[in-house]
């Protein structure tokens, strides 16, 4: 799912999104969780999901910051996220990381557009950059471990 987050022209609705985005991500890394085989997997992807929850907590800080109400909770783009999951459960965990590396590639995107703005206050700034580097560890690793498990399935 191509995402259109980190367009939007104000501030608040770029955080409201972004923090929406978060939330999808919890529920296709608890998808994950639930159903991967590999124990270090789940460990990851557990520790991947508590920064997404992080975010939520910065994020939804800043928007009571700026006057404004946080989002609660995942929008109807958490039936997609954790749908690639649980379907791709049924052939395995290769596909369950592939599933999960498509979801971060969106987080990614989506990070990437709110860093480049240009009307961001420095500390907001510091805040989605951090939060961007996280998105990029977690892509870097599914890209790196589904290429293990790639070499596995094919030596």
């Amino acid at each position: 799912m191509a995402t259109m987050v980190g367009t939007q022209k104000d501030l608040v609705s770029l955080l409201n999104q972004l923090l929406e985005l978060d939330y999808d991500a919890i529920e296709a890394y608890k998808a994950a969780i639930a159903r991967l085989k590999d124990t270090a997997d789940r460990a990851q992807l557990a520790s991947y999901m508590h920064d997404h929850e992080r975010h939520i907590r910065e994020l939804g800080d800043e928007i009571v910051a700026m006057g404004a109400r946080p989002s609660n909770g995942p929008d109807m783009k958490q039936v997609l996220t954790k749908g690639k999951v649980v379907l791709s459960a049924l052939i395995g965990d290769r596909l369950i990381l592939i599933a999960m590396r498509t979801n971060e590639n969106d987080t990614n995107t989506a990070y990437e557009r709110a860093v480049d703005r240009t009307d961001l206050p420095q500390h907001l700034r510091a805040i989605l950059e951090r939060n961007l580097t996280d998105e990029r560890r977690h892509r870097a690793w599914l890209a790196q471990r589904i290429e293990v498990l790639n070499a596995a399935a094919h030596p």
